[in-house]
């Protein structure tokens, strides 16, 4: 695990997407010990829950934003709402995500899945980029099921990435050969552009720090809400306390430890893909490649342009 040093770190603020549920409310929770945590998600009132849990300890500020990150005007607005707190940003956790099993579409049209996970943190991280002060620390949560030669993923039923192009990918339309279920390919395509873009960035601005993590499977968090109910109740209260003992699992409190020493950490590393216990890994041969990388932060950034001027 990353050593975190936070004792010769000033207090700065953390921004945390996708905080009242599982890794990122554990993470909200650590990162609220190191300074005050800006809060954001889709729930006004569970934004508050979690507001006033962290400020029952004195001296802890926790400001919530609303966000949905399927909608680019939300995301927009709740970037400008964080540049006009003028905080000292340490990081941000990118963490919001869903996980649905059967296709959904935005507002706009586009693909649900995609929308949240890839494109909106997306926008949300470039708006930011320009007020963040050097050597802070950008965190992407993403999924080792992007790798088609994950043997646990396979098991799982994953085949990895299947980007086309981000303007296939919002439609829904994913490389052929992929899973038979519903879902799979549109999560693990949004999760390898997440880590493409963190590996990109970390290249494209190296005055700030871009990693990504992968924190293992974590049966019972809100990930899975879309899973029927037989399937939930197995996931919280038989996988879940089994998670510690089985290769590759964890804990969203596990998580959050993890990922308080990454963002914590003084080593100045950049563009590093840690695993669940903290330790660099490596993703697909696809998103190891930087002309992918390079392709999948042209490809969004020019989708994003043209939805704006519409």
């Amino acid at each position: 695990m990353p050593d975190t040093g936070h004792n010769s770190r000033p207090q700065q603020a953390w921004i945390i997407t996708g905080p009242t549920s599982g890794i990122g409310y554990r993470a909200a929770l650590a990162l609220a010990e190191h300074g005050p945590v800006v809060l954001v998600g889709r729930d006004p009132r569970k934004l508050d829950e979690v507001k006033n849990e962290i400020q029952a300890h004195p001296d802890v500020r926790a400001i919530p934003v609303v966000c949905d990150f399927s909608q680019l005007s939300s995301v927009r607005r709740a970037a400008e709402q964080i540049i006009a707190l003028q905080l000292p940003i340490g990081g941000l956790l990118n963490n919001a995500g869903i996980f649905p099993l059967a296709p959904g579409q935005t507002d706009a049209g586009w693909d649900l899945c995609f929308a949240t996970n890839h494109l909106g943190p997306f926008a949300f991280t470039e708006a930011l980029i320009p007020h963040l002060p050097d050597g802070a620390d950008v965190l992407f949560v993403v999924s080792a099921v992007e790798d088609p030669e994950r043997k646990p993923a396979v098991i799982a039923g994953f085949r990895g990435g299947r980007y086309i192009s981000a303007e296939a990918s919002a439609h829904g339309e994913w490389q052929p050969g992929g899973s038979s279920k519903a879902g799979y390919d549109a999560y693990a395509t949004a999760k390898q552009c997440d880590l493409a873009t963190a590996l990109a960035f970390a290249r494209e601005t190296p005055r700030l720090r871009f990693n990504a993590i992968e924190p293992g499977l974590n049966p019972g968090t809100g990930l899975g809400r879309d899973a029927n109910p037989a399937l939930r109740f197995l996931a919280k209260y038989v996988a879940a306390p089994l998670a510690p003992l089985i290769p590759h699992w964890s804990t969203p409190t596990r998580a959050a430890q993890i990922i308080t020493a990454i963002l914590m950490s003084q080593s100045g590393q950049t563009g590093v893909y840690y695993d669940e216990n903290g330790q660099p890994m490596v993703g697909s041969t696809q998103v190891r490649d930087p002309a992918f990388q390079d392709r999948v932060v042209a490809e969004t950034r020019a989708l994003l342009a043209c939805r704006r001027c519409r």
